[in-house]
């Protein structure tokens, strides 16, 4: 992924956060025939190895996991709030017209090899916690005990499990920080105009970044 120094996210604990956030991934990895694209809700396991650990589950039909050798690389990409930025909100465009629409969006990329895993425990405890984390905000959260034992059996013989422990995380944050500062101010305000909670979030982003170079933090 192409990054400009400027645009670069390092931060672990905002990788983390936004993998956690918007977990469904987009994982790319090599077939038979080629790149295989594929749309995963991952948990992430932040204790396993140094970037953490993905896992989740493809269903057995699908034979991307009968595709994965031992060495087989992989990336698994995470979007979050993304915007289209006008000029209109700049006021460079009534002062010198030198203003051209953009594109903001944060995104995180986590690379490594991905394994195939069909062993019943561990196809268990990937269940149980994959659920207990998205069943969390839910007034009454579903468990897995919930349903008949012989039916989750049913379903697991359905599923193959994926890991991939992280060996390289990188992120990108575009969040207006290329431009003069009036039309970054400008851009917060036409974003928190818009009636979408995604816009309502990258205008948080911008501000976020303009507070950290007024302050010179990273």
């Amino acid at each position: 992924m192409y990054v400009n120094p400027r645009h670069r996210l390092t931060d672990p604990e905002a990788l983390f956060g936004l993998i956690e956030s918007h977990p469904l991934g987009a994982w790319v990895c090599h077939g038979d025939a080629g790149l295989v694209a594929n749309h995963v809700p991952f948990l992430l396991d932040r204790g396993r190895g140094p970037h953490g650990t993905l896992i989740g589950h493809v269903s057995r039909a699908n034979k991307v996991w009968r595709d994965l050798g031992s060495a087989g690389s992989s990336v698994v990409m995470f979007q979050g709030p993304q915007a289209y930025i006008t000029p209109g909100w700049y006021p460079g465009k009534a002062e010198h017209g030198k203003v051209v629409p953009t594109w903001n969006y944060v995104v995180a990329h986590a690379h490594g090899a991905a394994r195939a895993i069909e062993d019943r425990e561990w196809l268990f405890d990937m269940l149980r916690r994959l659920t207990q984390a998205h069943e969390a905000p839910q007034a009454a959260p579903w468990s897995v005990s919930d349903a008949p034992s012989a039916f989750i059996e049913k379903m697991m013989r359905a599923i193959v499990g994926i890991e991939i422990p992280i060996d390289r995380l990188e992120g990108k944050l575009k969040a207006s920080q290329d431009e003069a500062m009036s039309d970054r101010v400008g851009t917060v305000r036409g974003l928190r105009e818009q009636a979408c909670d995604t816009a309502r979030a990258m205008a948080a982003l911008v501000q976020e970044a303009i507070d950290e170079d007024a302050t010179g933090s990273p």
